[in-house]
């Protein structure tokens, strides 16, 4: 993936803020590197599909961090819906991905759309995030303060489960509700949504 580093002063504080092609999630780490979450537009950068095939194990897709390299191994064992993540351009930016667990989890704890309450049962765990995040408790996080990620906004995510790229089993994917924050597992030729995102590099 290329990126381009820049200072910190550069990077919103404030999720739901636009930058760089889509909306700021948060901050998360890969390596020893530091990185901006960017969430597509809605209208752009929402797929619906199955993530593979159930039964085959995908070399490289099980990165808890990493969705880019996680989508890349996706597409090169013939999953359509990584594909079609790879191929888009949004705004300008292609180098749109699925995103991984962690990924995922960054968005629901900053742009939860609902008020209601949270799946408490060590959801939420993410040492991946800038700072690491624990277990989501009923009431934390609360619903976002980005009015357009709110329930019925123009970038809500949708009362639904979404895709992450990181890969469980051979058989299953892992996913999480944005309802109530579940992350848990299902098959992978489950038909489900995702919305892409890109990584900005910050140092």
């Amino acid at each position: 993936m290329t990126a381009v580093a820049a200072t910190s002063t550069l990077i919103p504080t404030e999720p739901g803020t636009p930058f760089e092609g889509g909306f700021f999630a948060g901050r998360i780490r890969v390596g020893a590197a530091e990185y901006a979450l960017i969430v597509a537009p809605k209208a752009e950068g929402e797929l619906e599909g199955a993530w593979g095939k159930r039964g085959e194990r995908v070399d490289g897709a099980d990165n808890w961090n990493d969705g880019h390299a996680n989508t890349l191994a996706m597409a090169a064992a013939g999953s359509k819906i990584a594909k079609q993540a790879l191929a888009l351009t949004i705004n300008g930016f292609a180098d749109w991905h699925i995103p991984s667990r962690d990924e995922l989890e960054l968005i629901y704890r900053h742009l939860k759309p609902t008020t209601d309450d949270n799946y408490t049962y060590r959801s939420g765990e993410n040492p991946s995030a800038l700072p690491p995040t624990h277990a989501y408790t009923e009431t934390s996080p609360a619903q976002t303060s980005a009015e357009a990620f709110r329930n019925d906004g123009a970038e809500a995510m949708e009362e639904a489960w979404y895709w992450s790229s990181t890969q469980y089993s051979p058989y299953t994917a892992w996913y999480q509700y944005f309802d109530d924050g579940d992350q848990n597992n299902v098959g992978k030729d489950s038909e489900g949504r995702v919305r892409v995102v890109r990584k900005f590099l910050i140092n």
